[in-house]
């Protein structure tokens, strides 16, 4: 089987991984850090920021599935300090209408290449 994979432009991957993996009705988003964005050094201790810059990531590789927003049906959020909840719930609200997607938010003990919030995507095709 040969996997169909999306690729987010201005991002790049930080292992052996895809940016996104078509499984039919279904894509799935690898986790998405501002980390693995040029210039990302600047936005360590700013989670709005970095919350930005990781659905910016993650919006492009939506575009490049012919995705959008709307067909995201569950999102992960991975935070190494919950006190970074509001803060990042601010941004991220920014991204989504009501109806809002599926989502869980868990503090972990650390992230890649010192991010402080890692984003997830589960989208699926519209019909």
């Amino acid at each position: 089987m040969t996997r169909k994979v999306y690729t987010a432009k201005n991002a790049v991957a930080s292992g052996p991984y895809s940016h996104a993996v078509d499984a039919g009705e279904f894509i799935f988003l690898s986790g998405q850090t501002a980390m693995n964005t040029v210039g990302a050094e600047k936005m360590t201790g700013d989670i709005g920021a970095q919350t930005k810059q990781c659905f910016t990531n993650l919006f492009e590789v939506l575009e490049a599935g012919n995705l959008t927003p709307d067909d995201v049906v569950k999102v992960n959020v991975y935070l190494t300090d919950m006190g970074n909840f509001t803060a990042m719930n601010e941004v991220y609200k920014t991204f989504f209408v009501d109806p809002y997607p599926a989502r869980t938010c868990v503090a972990v003990l650390a992230l890649p290449l010192g991010a402080e919030v890692e984003i997830e995507l589960i989208a699926k095709r519209s019909n």
